[in-house]
């Protein structure tokens, strides 16, 4: 028999055309009217900022990040040139109204030179941190500091996490998608061996991949060291994170998914009675849904959709995307196994995974949607993002992989029922019939040869029979073209886990630390002072948030030149903009506490260098005003 590939007549394409159209609509729509999210915590800004000359050693250093982060003790190290420790170790969390930042206390007496700031944190969505920048006190100069230019969650055992995470994926597909192949598409496949060896398999690889993060995850997001991994104190640690928490969830979830299989591979593929074998395959479909779904939320709980915008719609659609996901590809996967280790699958199995994948491609597609214009948020981020381009390139193979399924699909419309004509209770006869040793010699060796001959010779009429449709044989080139593009989506789509965000990306390049020098605040200047009079000797520390034009609030406080408030009885400031001639505009900030003063909605016009003028006065007639200038932003 000759086959001819299928052809698409008009409707098809303009059925495929329209699909597109109405896709890339809906995401121009949602990219265009995308609003502000989080995921993957980034720095915005520090005090002081990278690369800045501050004349005195300031009192702290504090980071202002994207997103709420993990910090351990040791997060944020502050090195002086000769690379002595210069932080006290004690890191404060600072944050208020929804503002993440933190910040660490210096020592006293610090001498001049150019000091180097490490930190390294765990982002809310569950990925590793990291970086570096310096400042200097009165004049930069040389350091001994060298910054590692290995990348948060980078080296050998981030090689081995990303392994282990695609392998985490990969297991969850063959596993839930070969479960879900089986009870909605072909059921005599419960009794066939090489489909009951993909899913186990499945479930191998998820477990195994599961306990290897769980003891990679301490290196992975602190020392980088492989051999922490061994580490009991270190995983006790992990085990009270959120991801900690969730990798043990999936455990305890795969003892479950291991009974579920034992039941689908055993009483159920033995069941003859169709009654009790419909009532087990409704009990198996319900009770394999809650456990996919649970290991499905392992990940969304503890992921990209656990936080930013709309976490409470984020999760419920990651865990739609993912099971999806598992029922197209690990579907895929399981009807190439049973085109070419089995010698028959009906052409109705073949037909009811189509629908089923068709499904998941509309799930796909309206999940997929809605996570680009979550995590990416913009046009621009789409293109000039790492993220946005892989994200692009999985949308590419998207395309493929449809396209390759929508020539299946014809394939499927024309496939024969010759390669279906030998049923299962056949095959378990001849594979009996060729262990059958009436009438073979005593001589039990040869009696064996026998045996293995006529189970070659079956073997081989099987698949002649099998190969003999020239139908089947289009089906699995086109199935496997597609298990091919398959396999790189999942690695793209593992990537694209541990990538930066596009809008994240894009925020802190435009807001962040090194290309916005004006970013939020605060900025502090520090300015002594020396009325003359008894108790007339201190300094002045004036703070001023977000220090941008516009509406800021500032807080003064006065001290001694041991540390102490110093409780002044009268306290004055003044703002001028020299190069515009604007001010001086005075400001008489309320006393919170002895030495402390605050205003509010400090009106500053415009952006530029302004001279800061403080008036103290220590007695009745002891007074003196110093000056000092800050940058608006």
């Amino acid at each position: 028999m000759t086959a001819t590939a299928p052809r698409f007549g008009p409707s098809a394409l303009r059925q495929a055309l329209a699909a597109v159209v109405l896709v890339g609509t809906l995401i121009g729509a949602l990219l265009a009217g995308a609003g502000p999210a989080a995921a993957h915590a980034a720095l915005l800004t520090s005090n002081p900022k990278d690369g800045a000359v501050v004349p005195t050693a300031p009192k702290e250093v504090t980071l202002t990040f994207s997103e709420q982060i993990a910090m351990g003790d040791d997060s944020i190290r502050v090195l002086e040139p000769s690379g002595k420790r210069a932080d006290t170790a004690e890191i404060r969390d600072l944050g208020s109204g929804g503002t993440v930042r933190y910040g660490v206390s210096l020592h006293a007496g610090l001498p001049d030179g150019t000091y180097t700031v490490a930190w390294q944190a765990v982002s809310a969505d569950s990925h590793p941190v990291a970086g570096a920048f310096t400042f200097s006190i009165g004049a930069p100069s040389k350091t001994t500091v060298a910054v590692p230019d290995q990348e948060a969650g980078g080296g050998v055992v981030g090689v081995l996490y990303g392994i282990a995470r695609y392998a985490a994926y990969a297991g969850f597909v063959l596993l839930t998608g070969g479960a879900a192949f089986v009870l909605l598409c072909w059921r005599r496949g419960a009794s066939v061996r090489p489909v009951q060896r993909l899913v186990v398999q499945g479930w191998v690889t998820l477990t195994a991949a599961t306990l290897a993060m769980l003891l990679l995850r301490s290196p992975y997001t602190g020392s980088g060291d492989p051999a922490d991994a061994l580490d009991l104190g270190g995983l006790a640690d992990v085990l009270e994170t959120k991801t900690g928490a969730a990798l043990v969830s999936r455990l305890l979830l795969l003892g479950a998914a291991a009974l579920f299989v034992a039941v689908l591979f055993g009483t159920y593929s033995r069941r003859d009675d169709e009654q009790e074998r419909k009532d087990l395959t409704f009990g198996l479909a319900m009770g394999g849904s809650v456990v996919a779904a649970g290991i499905a939320a392992t990940w969304a709980l503890s992921e990209h959709a656990s936080t930013g915008i709309q976490p409470g719609i984020a999760m419920p659609v990651d865990v739609l995307h993912l099971l999806a996901v598992a029922v197209w590809l690990g579907g895929l996967a399981t009807l190439l196994t049973a085109l070419y280790r089995t010698p028959s699958v009906e052409r109705a199995a073949v037909r009811r995974f189509s629908t089923a994948a068709f499904w998941s491609v509309v799930v796909l597609a309206a999940t997929g949607t809605y996570q680009s214009w979550r995590q990416v948020g913009s046009w621009s981020a789409l293109t000039g993002t790492r993220y946005g381009q892989l994200l692009l390139l999985k949308v590419g193979l998207v395309a493929v992989l449809v396209a390759v399924a929508w020539i299946s699909r014809r394939w499927t419309a024309r496939l024969s029922e010759v390669a279906a004509a030998v049923p299962a209770e056949a095959e378990r006869a001849e594979e009996e019939s060729a262990e059958d040793t009436d009438g073979t010699p005593s001589d039990p060796v040869r009696a064996a040869q026998l045996a293995r001959q006529k189970a070659a010779v079956a073997t081989a009429e099987r698949r002649r029979t099998r190969d003999a449709d020239a139908e089947r044989s289009g089906l699995r080139r086109t199935v496997l073209a597609e298990t091919a593009v398959a396999v790189v989506l999942l690695a793209v789509t593992t990537v694209l886990t541990t990538t930066e965000p596009g809008r994240t990306e894009e925020a802190a390049r435009d807001g962040g630390q090194q290309t916005a020098p004006a970013a939020t605040g605060p900025a502090e200047i520090e300015l002594p002072f020396d009325t003359g009079g008894e108790r007339g000797k201190g300094t002045v520390r004036l703070s001023l948030d977000p220090a941008r034009p516009g509406g800021n609030e500032m807080h003064v406080w006065t001290e001694t030149p041991d540390g102490k408030p110093l409780d002044a009885p009268e306290l004055r400031v003044a703002f001028t903009l020299e190069a515009k001639e604007i001010g001086p505009l005075p400001i008489t900030p309320d006393r919170v506490a002895a030495g402390h003063w605050s205003a509010s909605a400090v009106q500053i016009p415009m952006p530029g260098s302004w001279q800061v003028q403080v008036t103290v006065r220590t007695s009745d007639i002891d007074q003196i005003t110093v000056d000092k200038n800050i940058e608006i932003g």
